[in-house]
């Protein structure tokens, strides 16, 4: 009877046994799904979360549609530092800004904000090209070029394809030349007693070498390509300016000086003292003030640091970059 009695409760326990471990096991399943349907959730929030980061600090988000009303506005596009590819002011961002500007049909005038020393002849050149293009597509459309501390050299080859110029009395203006500077350093490597190897195809392929004396035919060459590049951005200022220009022939003129913008205005470099907002209210008419401006995205400006700047610094530094509007 003993066993009898026993057999039944140990057959019970081994069915609590399983019930248990049944519990356990549904438990950690649902407690499995719950952990997944946080995690998705969670990679779906982060996934947002960098989505509107890329879209907000990207330069081709356009921030015009939401702050745009059904008022005129003057546009603004600010051309600061150096004027080279891959800058904040390169001809693509520049041209990008210009254009999206004209397309704008509450955009009653353009005001280019310049504060920079110059830089690429090729990249001024392409915004100086598409404001006149742009002016004859929209003649009803004004350019309005207003320097703040410095429009000099290739900035300045840029205002002087706007239909006005304007500065304050102590702007930097002009600097109308050419330049390309580097080292040498042939002296150094004689005391060091370091040889300069160096194999080409082309007899005048690294004449551009810091590390090998200079040749009298080769700096004549380099001459002739600066002083064509200057003749055209001469060129250009006066096609821009036209009969504006005092004296086209002041010898001074387009020799490199730089001028107050009090003395700008008596020469003729610019048409009159002001500010951006002075010249969207007094002269375009519509004061309020629409920046269209392509911003660099945090990325981009990380990448510079780590690689674009520092390549081109030392290209210039080695005597390896072209001419500059400087």
């Amino acid at each position: 009877m003993a066993d009898e009695w026993k057999a039944p409760t140990e057959g019970n326990e081994e069915a609590k046994s399983w019930r248990l471990l049944e519990k356990v096991l549904l438990s950690s399943v649902q407690e499995q799904r719950r952990a997944r349907r946080w995690g998705i959730f969670f990679k779906l929030l982060t996934f947002a979360y960098l989505f509107v980061a890329l879209a907000v600090f990207s330069p081709r988000f356009d921030f015009q549609g939401a702050a745009g009303s059904g008022d005129a506005h003057t546009a603004l596009i600010e051309i600061t530092g150096m004027i080279a590819d891959k800058e904040q002011a390169s001809a693509d961002n520049v041209v990008t800004a210009l254009r999206r500007a004209f397309e704008d049909s509450r955009t009653k005038g353009v005001v280019l904000r310049i504060n920079s020393p110059g830089g690429s002849p090729v990249q001024s050149g392409y915004i100086y090209d598409e404001i006149r293009r742009l002016r004859g597509e929209h003649p009803d459309i004004k350019v309005y070029a207003v320097i703040t501390d410095l429009g000099a050299s290739g900035a300045y080859y840029i205002a002087s394809a706007a239909d006005a110029i304007y500065a304050d009395k102590a702007s930097l203006v002009g600097s109308i030349g050419v330049t390309a500077a580097g080292f040498g350093f042939v002296g150094t490597m004689e005391k060091l007693g370091v040889d300069r190897r160096v194999y080409t195809a082309g007899e005048h392929k690294a004449f551009l070498d810091p590390f090998q004396p200079a040749k009298e035919d080769e700096v004549r060459f380099w001459q002739q390509v600066l002083e064509t590049t200057h003749r055209q951005f001469i060129d250009s200022v006066k096609k821009g300016r036209g009969e504006r220009l005092k004296d086209a022939e002041h010898p001074e003129l387009f020799s490199g000086l730089v001028w107050s913008g009090e003395q700008a205005l008596e020469l003729g470099l610019i048409d009159g003292l002001g500010s951006a907002s002075s010249v969207a209210r007094d002269v375009v008419g519509a004061k309020d003030l629409v920046d269209f401006t392509i911003q660099e995205s945090p990325f981009d400006r990380f990448a510079k640091r780590l690689g674009a700047g520092v390549a081109a610094h030392l290209s210039l530094l080695m005597g390896l970059q072209g001419p500059s509007l400087h």
